[in-house]
């Protein structure tokens, strides 16, 4: 069982030419909640953030909602992210997965959250907040 913690507001999940600037907006004053993660490959750069964050300049994905793992206990175990996702692929709701040194976070488009959310709970994970 893992405890999720489901982050206030939605979420994009964008898309910028490569070589792109960054804007101010993603690097700085982050709220106690807000995560942000950027990927760099030779064909753009990903972005996940809060919407209100989201790049002028970015093509943005639907809406997201952002689910947090409890930290585990040892960040060698094994499995967390496929008990996650397995349950979602049961109830067909896409989901977006990275990961910090810290913990993993999960996307879940913010139409289907309540499917996800039960999707989750039946599968023995506790929901906070």
């Amino acid at each position: 069982m893992l405890d999720i913690a489901l982050l206030p507001g939605e979420y994009a999940v964008c898309r910028m030419a490569a070589g792109s600037a960054l804007p101010p907006a993603l690097s700085g004053g982050l709220g106690a909640t807000d995560v942000v993660t950027v990927s760099w490959t030779a064909d753009g750069i990903s972005v996940i953030c809060p919407m209100d964050r989201a790049p002028a300049q970015a093509v943005l994905e639907t809406a997201w909602r952002c689910l947090r793992v409890g930290a585990p206990e040892d960040v060698a175990v094994g499995g967390t992210l496929a008990a996650l996702v397995d349950p979602l692929a049961g109830a067909r709701v896409s989901a977006v997965v990275f990961s910090t040194f810290d913990t993993d976070y999960l996307l879940v488009p913010a139409v289907r959250l309540g499917e996800a959310t039960a999707a989750l709970e039946r599968a023995g994970h506790r929901l906070l907040g």
